[in-house]
């Protein structure tokens, strides 16, 4: 188009702002409100200034849509003037300007102010000279238009009526191209085109094609809905058409398929109930059309019945010495659990036959309660298989889904069983503590019939819906707590609570498995590395603080990373030694600093001895009193259980407090303060009773507690020191911190056997059944044990 041809709009500005626009290319259409979602700074100024001048502005389409800061060279040089109608503010997302068109524009020179960009610009005029040919392409593009609106699903048949009321042919052009799917590049070549013969003509080949494609698009789906409605005749043809083929010798692929599932099923010796499942499907697939999605679903159906491993049974080895053997190998300690599995071995050899057990490894993390699971299907020579149970909160994910579901399947228990490859591996469930629950059932319901000897023998998939003898599988579940599992699931299991490794421990399987492993997988084998005792022990004692080997191992990794940087960097020489100090230098300021003894001279504090999920701790309890009224404060993060001992403790001092010989009044005019440091620690549990009766019994009688001496136990009001966990834990938290004396409930000895030899021949224990007893060690008071109830008197017959 010549530039004599050219019509300028004297009407419009020459110069006016500008905002760009993404992913759109916007048409001058008059009398059409056009929304725009617009939120971006220079967009926003370029609208207030259009505002403020003409109410005009130009719309530029960006070149590259991902660019959120377009400049002048970003936009295409041709855009529409468009008039601002209204913006609409919104408080969750962009706003909204609604605009209508104007004319085209071309862009003769880009000026970028402070905050907006603005255009100096030729308005165009649309060139339509009312000729016969203008009139006959106008007609041919409602024609077009019309007809694609009655093909297309997505329009609406209002716009019928609009296309015939426009009579303006450059409007209507325009209207249809910005509704036409082509893309923004030949959008962009319609919006530059001012003739508007040219632009009809290339609008109308483009309908044109849009009707060809609907068109076709309509005869399929017309097809579809045809062969739908046809379905029970092609299932006889077919039927007439197989029987042709096997007379022809010619029979289909589809048949062969078949043919080879009949196979299948009649080789896998199948219980009686899946094997009648698996034919009576077969039957309905052979009767169905092989495209449609039923006959997929009942085909999945007959493969998942064939997956399961039902006869499929390994030999378990019964060397109970060599699965020992295997055990001790893979795993140091932990002898509770290997003890239990090497009693089940000898009795499935003497017995021939039982039923497996089901297992609960209670620990906190890191103790190796997963790998041992690997390890015990090793020594069976059993295939393993492990499903996490952590957030599963449907009760889908056990039992399936029923295969009136789309995309329905089996759950984890069918899963793991074709995984494994036979019926009887060791199925491991970690993290059974942490199921939930919701509004789609309760996956820990499920698991009952899945840990029930007695039940497991026939449990019902919702997918299959035929009994899986889960009898022989050896379950073992992993958690960290037992408290979050619920009653009847934890009544079906064995537990068997693996403790926390001591310091001994740790370095033994730090010698045994944690380093020869990382010192593979950091290429430091062959010699080149030596880690002597003492860097070990810093190791363990001053960066990691854990009842497992987790961050332990992780630590020896970052060490053993600086050792083979070293190396690369040819700043050693190899072999290199690994010492105390070298270690630190790997890792930093200490982290962790041990337990030590504290000065206890002072009355009013007390040494009990805490259980935590990483191991046993050091608890201090501080006892003051100050004047005003009679009140006692807790501080320290006490849980309710907590504040119900320290209560407990003041009501029996008060009521022991003659004997004691504590003043009385003291109850009354002085505030006593109970705090237990580190207060940003939760803490909770009773077995500080006796602890908390020794400091508050040394602030009133003025007695520090002696040396050396730490102490747990429960307390009720009567004096009674009842049994409490944790043993071994703490003994071994008393035993870091130098501590050789520890007063514990008289019940609690046997846990004593658990403790190592060489610290029990070190230490010594008092065992106490009455919280006088407990005084008199700790404080070297005296006081005799009540040998009755207190008498309360009765009333007179007056009072009665």
């Amino acid at each position: 188009m010549s530039e004599s041809a050219l019509q300028i709009r004297p009407d419009v500005p020459a110069e006016m702002p500008v905002i760009a626009v993404k992913n759109a290319v916007i048409f001058p259409i008059p009398n059409l409100p056009i929304p725009l979602g617009v939120g971006r700074p220079r967009t926003m100024a370029a609208i207030e200034k259009a505002a403020a001048e003409d109410g005009v502005l130009l719309v530029a389409t960006q070149q590259d849509p991902d660019d959120e800061k377009p400049g002048p060279d970003d936009l295409h040089r041709f855009g529409s003037v468009v008039r601002v109608l209204r913006l609409t503010r919104s408080m969750d997302g962009p706003d909204e300007l609604l605009i209508e068109g104007v004319c085209r524009a071309r862009v003769e020179q880009f000026a970028e102010t402070d905050d907006h960009l603005r255009a100096v610009i030729t308005p165009v005029a649309d060139l339509n000279p009312p000729d016969a040919e203008s009139h006959a392409l106008l007609r041919t593009l409602k024609d077009l238009a019309s007809k694609v609106i009655e093909l297309s699903p997505r329009i609406p048949d209002e716009a019928l009526s609009i296309v015939e009321g426009i009579d303006d042919a450059g409007h209507l052009t325009d209207l249809v191209a910005s509704q036409l799917r082509i893309g923004l590049e030949e959008k962009q070549e319609l919006l530059e085109v001012w003739d508007v013969k040219t632009r009809m003509n290339r609008v109308i080949a483009a309908l044109a094609h849009e009707a060809a494609v609907l068109e076709i698009s309509g005869r399929i789906r017309t097809e579809v809905r045809d062969s739908l409605d046809k379905h029970q005749r092609e299932v006889y043809l077919r039927e007439q058409l197989r029987a042709i083929r096997k007379e022809l010798g010619d029979d289909d692929d589809a048949e062969d398929d078949l043919d080879e599932l009949a196979e299948r099923i009649g080789r896998a010796a199948m219980p009686e109930a899946a094997d009648k499942a698996a034919r009576r499907e077969l039957r309905r697939v052979r009767r169905m059309n092989p495209q449609s999605a039923e006959a997929n679903v009942a085909r999945s159906y007959i493969d998942w019945l064939l997956d399961v491993p039902w006869n499929t049974i390994t030999e378990d080895n019964l060397d109970v010495k060599a699965a020992a053997a295997l055990l001790d190998a893979d795993h140091y300690g932990l002898e509770r659990v290997k003890r239990r599995i090497t009693e089940y071995l000898a009795v499935r050899k003497l017995k021939g036959d039982m039923k497996g057990p089901i297992l609960c490894l209670v620990g906190p993390p890191g103790v190796g309660k997963t790998s041992l699971g690997k390890s015990i299907a090793n020594a069976l020579g059993r295939n393993f298989v492990r499903i996490s149970l952590g957030g599963v909160r449907d009760e889908a994910e056990i039992r399936g889904h029923r295969r009136t579901y789309i995309g329905s399947l089996p759950g984890r228990v069918v899963k793991g069983l074709k995984k494994a490859g036979s019926i009887n591996p060791v199925f491991m469930l970690d993290e059974i503590d942490k199921l939930g629950a919701d509004f789609r059932g309760d996956p820990s319901s499920a698991l009952l019939e899945v840990l029930d000897p007695e039940q497991n023998d026939t449990f019902s998939d919702h997918y299959l819906e035929v009994p899986v003898d889960l009898s022989s599988v050896l379950f073992m579940a992993t958690a960290n707590r037992l408290d979050t599992i619920p009653g009847p699931l934890r009544d079906r299991m064995e537990i068997i609570e693996i403790p926390g490794y001591i310091q001994e421990e740790k370095r033994e399987i730090a010698r045994r498995h944690l380093l020869p492993r990382l010192l593979d997988d950091h290429g430091l084998d062959d010699g080149l590395v030596e880690l002597t005792d003492d860097a070990l022990e810093v190791v363990i004692d001053q960066y990691t603080r854990e009842a497992g080997v987790r961050t332990l191992n992780r630590q020896l990794a970052a060490v053993l990373r600086s050792v083979a940087r070293d190396i690369a960097m040819d700043e050693v020489e190899p072999p290199v030694r690994i010492d105390a100090e070298r270690a630190r230098k790997a890792l930093g300021p200490q982290k962790f600093f041990p337990e030590s003894k504290q000065d206890i001279a002072t009355p009013g504090v007390a040494v009990g001895l805490a259980w935590t999920p990483v191991g046993g701790e050091i608890l201090l309890i501080e006892a003051t009193a100050m004047k005003g009224k009679a009140q006692l404060t807790l501080t320290g993060q006490l849980g309710e259980v907590m504040k119900e001992s320290a209560h407990a403790a003041m009501s029996f001092i008060h009521a022991r407090a003659e004997v004691l010989g504590i003043d009385e009044s003291l109850f009354s005019e002085r505030k006593i303060h109970l705090h237990l440091p580190s207060g940003a620690i939760p803490k909770d549990g009773p077995s500080a009773g006796i602890t908390i009766v020794v400091a508050l019994t040394s602030l009133l009688t003025r007695t520090p507690m002696r040396g050396n001496l730490a102490m747990t136990g429960e307390l009720t009001l009567r004096g009674v020191v009842l049994p409490v966990g944790g043993i071994k834990e703490k003994v071994l938290a008393a035993a870091r911190a130098g501590i050789t004396e520890i007063v514990l409930p008289h019940h609690n000895m046997g846990d004593i056997e658990e403790i190592p030899a060489h610290l029990r021949e070190e230490m010594t224990f008092y065992p106490v059944e009455r919280i006088e007893d407990v005084i008199r060690i700790a404080l070297g008071i005296d006081i005799p044990s009540p040998s009755a109830p207190i008498a309360v008197p009765a009333p007179d017959a007056a009072t009665a």
